[in-house]
């Protein structure tokens, strides 16, 4: 079962279609007791951290999920749900779950912020689950970007101008700065890649 957070402000609908079509099984998670049902995560993140962190809050999912992530089960952060896994967001100066070392800061770029519309992944060493997505184009709409502290937990670099980190990953947690549920059959192959104790998921996105 993948649990799906649900703060209020995220892809849902996106990322539950994409999922349905591998025919992966997930829930929403809504409140903390909700994570101790689920064997992953997709956190689809949309919107500024600070918003995000208030609702997560609220509804006592911050140390949940801060607890989740350190519990070494799988993470699929995306856009947003990557952000959310630094210390700090320079965007509205929101703390976040700092579970990885390193803040968020605005995208700089000779080229238009934010940055919307298609590019590719040039995959680093520890692209993991991204290493057979060398060279794909993914679908990107942000102006904020991850800056980590560890180049060890850079998977992915993509150019917009300037290069900027587009993945991480860290054990079993990985985070995109891309949306996977938009980006056609490259993004199905990722979700299947995550959902992979699912079978017919990775049959589906071949």
């Amino acid at each position: 079962m993948i649990g799906v957070i649900d703060y209020g402000g995220g892809n849902l609908a996106s990322v539950g279609h994409a999922l349905d079509r591998l025919g992966v099984e997930w829930a929403l998670v809504r409140r903390a007791r909700d994570l101790d049902r689920v064997q992953s995560v997709v956190f689809p993140g949309v919107g500024s951290a600070g918003a995000a962190m208030s609702r997560l809050r609220a509804a006592g999912l911050d140390v949940a999920l801060a607890g989740y992530l350190r519990s070494g089960r799988p993470y699929l952060g995306i856009c947003l749900g990557l952000q959310l896994l630094f210390e700090e967001s320079s965007e509205d100066g929101s703390p976040c779950l700092g579970v990885l070392a390193g803040r968020v800061v605005r995208l700089v770029t000779p080229e238009k912020v934010p940055h919307v519309g298609w590019n590719t992944i040039e995959v680093a060493a520890a692209g993991g689950a991204l290493e057979g997505l060398a060279g794909e184009a993914f679908y990107f709409t942000h102006s904020y970007v991850v800056q980590p502290v560890s180049p060890q937990v850079v998977a992915a670099r993509t150019i917009h101008g300037l290069p900027f980190v587009s993945a991480v990953a860290a054990g079993p947690i990985l985070g995109v700065q891309f949306h996977p549920e938009r980006s056609g059959g490259a993004g199905l192959r990722l979700l299947a890649i995550f959902s992979a104790s699912n079978p017919r998921a990775l049959a589906d996105a071949g």
